[in-house]
Parts: C-alpha cells; sequence; structure tokens
C-alpha cells in the first residue's frame, strides 16, 4: 500500500477529538539507497515520535538498569503475585516479598520495552500500520508493540470507558503509549 493510501486510512480511524491534532508524516529520499527515510507521529505539529532516531521528547531507554531505577515508572504488584513468591521462597520477611515480586516484574517489563523501542523504523511502522488495519482493535491494545498500542489509542472504536478502565495496564507499557494515553485520556 501507498503510503499516502495507508496515512487516509490511519486518519480515517483519528478520534474526532484528535483529527487536526495527531499526524502522521513520512519523508523519504528517491535516490538514497542506504537510508529509506524516516516516519514520525506528531502532535500539535511537533515531532513526538521520530521512527528512526531516539532523540525525541519521549524518554527512550538505554539498558534495562536505566528502567529499573526509573522512579517514574510504577508497577502495580497484586496478591496473587506476592502469593507466589511467599511459597516458592520460605523465610522471606513479608516486607521483602513486595520487593521481590516488583523488581521480578520490573525485570520482565524492562526486557519488553527494550525490544519494542529497538525495533522502531519507517519500514516497521508500515508493516505495523498494515497490521493494525487488518486486525481487531483488541489485538492491537493488548499487544506487546509501541506502535500498535498508539495507533488503537488514537483510535475511535475505543471508547470512553475502555480508556477510563485502562490506566492501570497502561503504567506498565513505554513512555511513548504512556504519552499518547495521556493526549486521549484528556480528550474525554
Amino acid at each position: 500500500m501507498s503510503w499516502s493510501k495507508l496515512k487516509q486510512n490511519l486518519e480515517s480511524f483519528l478520534c474526532p477529538a484528535l483529527v487536526g491534532r495527531v499526524e502522521y508524516r513520512s519523508t523519504s529520499y528517491r535516490y538514497a539507497s542506504d537510508r529509506p527515510g524516516n516516519c514520525y507521529l506528531a502532535v500539535d505539529k511537533k515531532n513526538i515520535l521520530n521512527m528512526s532516531d531516539t532523540t525525541t521528547p519521549i524518554r527512550w531507554y538505554q539498558t534495562e538498569q536505566e528502567i529499573k531505577n526509573d522512579p517514574n515508572i510504577e508497577i502495580p504488584v497484586d496478591n496473587e503475585e506476592i502469593e507466589a513468591i511467599r511459597k516458592e521462597s520460605k523465610g522471606i520477611p513479608e516486607d521483602r516479598l513486595h520487593v521481590i515480586a516488583r523488581s521480578r516484574k520490573i525485570s520482565v517489563l524492562a526486557k519488553e520495552l527494550m525490544s519494542a523501542q529497538s525495533s522502531l523504523s519507517k519500514s516497521n511502522f508500515t508493516a505495523a500500520a498494515t497490521t493494525f488495519l487488518s486486525r481487531p482493535i483488541e489485538e492491537s491494545l493488548e499487544s506487546q508493540d509501541i506502535l500498535l498500542n498508539i495507533l488503537a489509542l488514537v483510535d475511535r472504536r475505543v471508547g470512553k470507558k475502555r480508556i477510563l478502565n485502562m490506566s492501570e495496564k497502561i503504567k506498565l507499557k513505554h513512555p511513548a503509549v504512556q504519552y499518547f494515553y495521556e493526549i486521549r485520556r484528556r480528550t474525554l
């Protein structure tokens, strides 16, 4: 599918409050074989998510330790996870169970975030957008792919109730997804 057709299809699914605010942009270099071009998601005429460069206003992580030590990441831990740790390790003080459960969960999250952000490029955006247009919105919301999450969050098929109910799940997502979630939540 050509870029202009893909862009038109994506923009037709934007929620009405974000039409004109969220834009999909692309640049290509016709005679440069080693450089396929860039793709951007722009909000209010500012390039927010650049598909080929890590110099964007959104926090990009270089190592797993950065994610683990970031105080802004909130990791909810439920009682089931604490019980699982209590059963597998006997003799650990009760106050440490929550810390261990959170640490394990953040390690898994860190690996997912690193792999997700390392695959952002123009060709991946085109593939993700094509996938997004061909599958149910629920699959895009539940996906681990940053681009599918963002495209689903700005989609008009995701209603007010669903947006409000997903606030806990969004805390476990990449900062780019959290950013677009906040933009969408403010439109409600």
